[in-house]
């Protein structure tokens, strides 16, 4: 099964970012949650879903690639140093993965969805949301987001200056000082990118001024500190208590 739009199928593309290098947690991707590596469990939801016709790895590392390959996806190359440096930006990166894995399965992908394998507590439902809200109104970028909690929000933030006094960092953040005339904000959480092919591929950004926003309520954890890995392992374990149930299948 493809995903289907007014009759049509699209071919989708799963693609799962995951450099060797990181500086936060040596060896990030491959850390293990839940009897899954972070990026086995990006690899093995997006193999799980019917509409996804193929899942790839972008990785400089063979390590990442043979798990991938383990969990139901592909590495069909290995991607170039260029882009796999710390100012490497993900708008080429990913077109890098899109046309390098249309040359080498020679078809066209007319959908891709990104997975950041850091961002591990995705639900299927949250994929096929996003998919959904690509195809309302015919957008030609969707992502999910979180709210921002009131205290982090540019209206909380405060600034120490050079004499170490306080100020705001928004003009009048002030008056902002209950939590309930904060104006609502979103931030991204990393748990699906999507994007249509060919705005992205002719220069499109990933965010963009059409770019349809999918709220994830949930509490959701982006892993760049050894404590959130932590705190992902902690919100698993108890999503498993309430639900009583696997998203999907662990592996030792």
């Amino acid at each position: 099964m493809t995903w289907r739009e007014g009759g049509h199928e699209r071919g989708v593309l799963a693609v799962v970012p995951a450099r060797g290098g990181s500086k936060g947690i040596p060896g990030k991707n491959m850390k293990r949650l839940g009897g899954l590596t972070l990026v086995g469990r990006a690899t093995q939801l997006a193999a799980s879903l019917p509409w996804v016709d193929q899942v790839i790895v972008s990785t400089d590392d063979p390590e990442i690639a043979a798990e991938v390959m383990r969990q139901g996806g592909d590495a069909p190359f290995l991607r170039p140093e260029h882009l796999a440096s710390d100012t490497a930006s993900s708008d080429d990166m990913w077109r890098h993965a899109w046309t390098a894995a249309e040359a080498h399965y020679d078809r066209r992908f007319d959908v891709s969805i990104l997975l950041e394998p850091t961002s591990p507590l995705r639900q299927s439902t949250d994929l096929a949301a996003t998919m959904e809200a690509l195809f309302t109104d015919d957008h030609c970028a969707a992502v999910t987001v979180s709210p921002t909690p009131a205290h982090y929000t540019p209206h909380k933030t405060l600034t120490v200056g050079s004499d170490g006094r306080v100020g705001f960092l928004v003009e009048d953040g002030a008056r902002f000082a209950r939590r309930q005339e904060v104006p609502p904000l979103y931030h991204r959480n990393g748990l699906c990118y999507a994007l249509r092919r060919d705005p992205f591929l002719a220069g499109a950004p990933i965010l963009n001024e059409d770019s349809a926003a999918v709220v994830v309520e949930r509490q959701v954890v982006n892993i760049d500190e050894p404590f959130e890995l932590e705190l992902a392992a902690w919100l698993l374990e108890r999503q498993y208590r309430v639900t009583s149930a696997v998203p999907f299948a662990e592996t030792a």
